[in-house]
């Protein structure tokens, strides 16, 4: 499975881009990876939203390990509704993981057969934060320890990504926001039309180099262009007009 954003972008603009009473703790991050704290916005209890940091793989409140949360870094929004390691999370605790971009890697054959990954940095194209839906859960052992894990979910991909695979990020219009993090709201269809594909006209992909691979490395280097310009080409199936594309996020659920 795989999984891997950023979040570049500064403590205010994020705060502005989510209405955060206060701006978030954030320091500049281009390499986040499952297992690690990721900043997740949510309704909080007084019902003003809040930035808290979450690891990033749902551990079910029923899970008997916290172990678990290693396979559960992404849903499919389609079912997550019913599926039983997220269907409570989705009616009280959904949530917005803030992303200024994510990575994907593109399999193509090499001299001899040997296949390779190029890996992208897909983002909207005008640059900024946009929020990724997101599934939150809490969860305590016998002894009273406590941890509070989130699950990226999936969606059916829009024109940019389909060519790469067959599902995107959930990633939710701004406008939808409120009603996404809303605790009262727990129907399925009163939600069915934020579940949707974002639109593919402000979305972009480009091709980076291969440090961004390794999940340890972190910094600028990892949006450093590939060494070989043949790297940079658009994907298999799209056409060399179009903007370069990726796909995000292998689902995996229970």
């Amino acid at each position: 499975m795989c999984g891997r954003f950023s979040l570049r972008a500064s403590a205010g603009a994020v705060q502005e881009a989510f209405a955060l009473a206060e701006p978030p703790p954030l320091a500049p991050r281009y390499n986040i990876a499952p297992a690690q704290p990721v900043l997740t916005v949510r309704q909080g209890r007084m019902g003003a939203r809040e930035a808290v940091l979450l690891l990033w793989g749902l551990v079910p409140s029923s899970a008997k390990h916290p172990a678990l949360g290693a396979r559960l870094i992404n849903a499919r929004a389609e079912t997550c509704a019913v599926k039983p390691s997220f269907r409570a999370a989705f009616r009280h605790r959904r949530c917005l993981v803030p992303a200024d971009g994510y990575y994907e890697w593109q399999r193509a054959a090499a001299g001899g057969g040997k296949p390779l990954r190029q890996p992208y940095h897909l983002r909207l194209t005008e640059g900024g934060p946009f929020g990724i839906g997101a599934l939150w859960e809490h969860w305590q052992d016998p002894a009273g320890n406590e941890l509070e894990t989130v699950v990226l979910l999936t969606t059916a991909p829009n024109a940019v990504s389909a060519a790469i695979h067959d599902w995107m990020p959930l990633i939710v219009l701004p406008q939808h926001y409120e009603r996404w993090l809303d605790p009262r709201i727990g129907k399925v269809e009163a939600l069915a039309d934020i579940m949707a594909p974002y639109p593919a006209e402000p979305m972009t992909a480009v091709a980076v180099g291969a440090y961004v691979n390794s999940a340890r490395n972190e910094g600028p280097l990892c949006l450093e262009p590939p060494a070989s310009p043949a790297s940079s080409a658009p994907p298999r199936g799209v056409p060399a007009s179009s903007p370069q594309q990726a796909r995000l996020f292998d689902d995996t659920e229970t």
